[in-house]
């Protein structure tokens, strides 16, 4: 039988040939030593699903969502321009401007709008946002999930604009006010 230390044989462990306080004192340091590896994974896995920002070059991905009425939402080949709203500002900048420019304005311009609603808890989702974004002329992409838009660009309080040429980003723009986001859209001063 091996022996770690000069301890009897009473105070050996059954069949490790170690005591029982060197056990313990074993387990201790294990224990300490797994704690310190989970949290550095804890603190790094955040970095292994970060993803960089689209840039002007960049492919758009095809990006399949559901509106505010819970039917398919997809960007289309034509895509000229993307709008998202990252946040509840940057949707109370883009909303009422749109919702002037009547239904249909969107599609005939080769444009689609998504709104970011992943912060949102579901029970406001679902009793009071929802609701208003369905009163909207126009259909809005709603991203419920971080990951599915975790690589749109986006600066608080801003709407940001992509320019597309055959679903390759040339342009990108952050709008902080109406009178921007008309001339980004091409709508007419007022």
């Amino acid at each position: 039988m091996r022996r770690c230390c000069t301890c009897k044989p009473a105070e050996m462990a059954a069949g490790s040939g170690f005591s029982v306080k060197a056990r313990a004192a074993m387990s201790t340091i294990d224990a300490r030593r797994m704690r310190r590896v989970l949290l550095v994974a804890m603190l790094l896995v955040p970095l292994w699903g970060a993803t960089a920002p689209l840039e002007p070059g960049a492919v758009l991905p095809r990006l399949s969502l559901s509106d505010q009425h819970d039917k398919p939402w997809t960007t289309a080949p034509g895509t000229r321009q993307v709008l998202f709203a990252a946040d509840k500002a940057a949707s109370d900048l883009a909303n009422p401007l749109l919702a002037a420019q009547g239904p249909g304005f969107l599609s005939r311009g080769g444009i689609v709008y998504l709104a970011d609603i992943s912060a949102m808890p579901a029970m406001v989702t679902r009793v009071f946002a929802l609701p208003k974004l369905r009163e909207l002329p126009f259909e809005i992409g709603l991203v419920r999930e971080t990951a599915v838009a975790a690589d749109l660009p986006r600066q608080p309080g801003k709407v940001t604009v992509l320019d597309l040429d055959q679903g390759v980003i040339t342009q990108i723009r952050y709008v902080a006010d109406a009178k921007a986001l008309r001339l980004a859209l091409g709508i007419a001063a007022e």
